[in-house]
Order: C-alpha cells, then structure tokens, then sequence
C-alpha cells in the first residue's frame, strides 16, 4: 500500500471513529423517533381526509401540525438536527461502514441509505423553512418542480425516470413487509408476544407505505405521459385522487391506519433497533 492510501486509509478509520460517537448515536435515534411522528401524523391526516376533513396528508401536512403551538420554532430547530442526525448516520452506513463488504453488499447498502440519507434531509430541510417562517404547500412544490423539468428537452424523461424510481421504493417496501425484511433492524422482542405484535406492525406498514410510494410515483409518470405537471401532486394530492374513487375511502383509511402503524413501529425501532 502506498503512503497516499495508507494516509486515506488512516482519514477514513478516523472519520468512521467520529461516526461511531456516542452523540451520533443519540442524534440518529431522535432522527428515527422525529420520522416515526410524522408518520403517526400523516396517518391520522390521511384518516381525516377519508372522511371528509381538510388536511395535507404528507410530510409538509404532518410538520405543519407540529409547527402550530407557541413552542414550534424550538420544535423545529430540534427535528432539523435530529434529521441531520440521522441523515449523517445513513450515509456512514451507505460508505464508511461499509468498507472491506463485498462489492455487491457495498453497492446496495450505497445505494438504499445513501437515498435515505438524501431523504432524511430533505426532511430536515423542511423542517428548516418551517423554522424560519417559511411555509409552502408541498402539491404546489411539486407541481412547480414537474413543470420546470418539463421545460427541459429531456425533463419529461426524468420525470418518468423519478416517478419509475418511487415506483420502485415502494414496491420494496411492500416486499420487505411481506417478506419481514426489517426484523434484521428491530430484534430485540424476537420470541415473545410483544415481538409478534411488532411484527404485525411492521408488515402493516411497510406494506401501506409502499402502496403510497406506488400511488404517488404513478403519479409522476401519468403527468409525464400527459405532459401535464397538474397531475403530480405528491403523497397528498395521490392520497386525495384515490379518495374520489368507489372504494377510494376505504383503501385511503387503510393507508392511514397503516401509516400510523409504522410509525409505531418506528417508534419502537428508534428505541430498541440496531445501530
């Protein structure tokens, strides 16, 4: 090994050391803890919205309920370093931690936490805005986003590419429900009755979020295919188009009850699952 990458080598067991720290530790679980609510809430939102009720049912929706009391910027503030938390935890997952796994493993772990990383955020990015006073309609946003690609002489493909790519997040999703993927991140009830209840919990909601992953990128690719930035309206707007079908309503609060069952189940992740 030459001395320029036994320098690097010696750079990044110093960096992986860091992001080992007790403080990341902590940061991260909180990032788990701030996501696993905002969950809860979408869920209930979504809840409301099947009957009716006005609401935003996604992430923007969900921060801007926790934003709506005299404590909201402190709130704020703490969720928005609570995601970076987490997002810098992910991507020592997707890289540092990663190093001397075999090639396959190294690719798929870069690719599923460094997305997570990106997401999470994003997350707290929004939690930023909201922070500093500025607040926006998230369908809007992605109405705005839609039509500036498509402006772009390729943009209409991009979007088809973005919305194929949600498509597939969320048919892993259901696929890691179904099959329990996640009993790798959340052992520590393996065997009892609690275990088995989480368990539940878990396949219920992977599988509901995964369903609104599919919704919300079919989205994207109808909008594309129509050449129509109105049609992507994101999680929410998705949410509220399957609400004005037969069993629109029905579906829409299994998607609710689902999404507050992940959040539970996150919940319980964020306190007891692997790190």
């Amino acid at each position: 090994m030459s001395d320029g990458e036994s320098t690097l080598s010696q750079a990044a067991d110093v960096i992986e050391e860091a992001s080992n720290h007790k403080i990341l530790d902590v940061l991260a679980r909180a990032g788990f803890a701030v996501m696993a609510l905002l969950h809860v809430i979408v869920g209930a939102i979504a809840l409301a919205v099947a009957f009716g009720q006005p609401g935003d049912a996604d992430a923007t929706g969900a921060i801007e309920q926790l934003a709506a009391n005299p404590w909201g910027p402190a709130v704020m503030w703490g969720c928005v370093l609570a995601s970076g938390g987490l997002s810098l935890w992910q991507a020592s997952e997707a890289t540092l931690r990663m190093r001397g796994k075999p090639r396959k493993e190294r690719v798929s772990k870069l690719i599923s936490s460094g997305f997570l990383a990106v997401a999470y955020g994003s997350v707290g990015f929004t939690f930023a805005n909201f922070a500093v006073g500025l607040r926006g309609d998230s369908g809007d946003s992605t109405r705005d986003f839609s039509a500036s690609l498509m402006a772009n002489p390729l943009g209409q493909w991009v979007l088809v590419a973005l919305g194929l790519t949600i498509i597939g997040i969320g048919i892993y999703f259901i696929h890691k429900g179904a099959r329990r993927g996640f009993k790798e991140e959340l052992y520590h009830f393996e065997g009892t009755r609690r275990g088995r209840i989480i368990d539940s919990l878990g396949v219920i909601g992977h599988i509901a979020k995964g369903a609104a992953l599919n919704l919300t990128g079919l989205l994207f690719v109808i909008a594309a295919a129509k050449h129509n930035p109105e049609e992507s309206t994101g999680l929410d707007g998705s949410l509220k188009a399957l609400r004005d079908h037969a069993f629109g309503p029905y579906l829409l609060v299994a998607i609710g009850a689902g999404f507050i069952a992940y959040g539970i189940f996150a919940l319980i992740r964020s306190r007891f699952g692997r790190m």
